[in-house]
């Protein structure tokens, strides 16, 4: 058993020749050195945006977006809560007045039916 666990590790051992023999060297040819190379122009250096710096850049943009989109919803209430208080106002005026002129109706008829006694 110990046997047939080792014999792998064995071979390896036993003809380091053929491996190396069967790996390649790295090897360049004169010619490829002898190349002059064109300088080329360098990328523009990019300032990196860091993780905190775009999650909080973020943030206050969602926060500002929110906060005026939440503005213009509680204004827009506003308004329509603004107006349907101004026409109850007009219609409690408007009853109001209707009973003032049905009191005063009464009073002369009272004032006239005095009159008569």
């Amino acid at each position: 058993m110990a046997s047939r666990i080792l014999s792998p590790a064995m071979r390896s051992l036993t003809a380091p020749s053929a491996t190396l023999s069967m790996s390649r060297s790295f090897q360049s040819s004169s010619r490829r050195c002898a190349e002059v190379v064109t300088p080329v122009t360098p990328l523009p250096v990019r300032k990196p945006v860091g993780a905190f710096r775009g999650g909080l850049l973020g943030f206050f943009m969602g926060s500002t977006l929110a906060g005026a989109g939440v503005y213009y919803y509680v204004l827009e209430e506003y308004k329509v809560s603004n107006e349907l208080l101004t026409e109850d106002i007009y219609n409690l005026q408007s009853s109001v007045q209707r009973v003032h002129s049905y009191v005063q109706t009464l009073e002369e008829k009272l004032s006239e039916l005095d009159r008569k006694k």
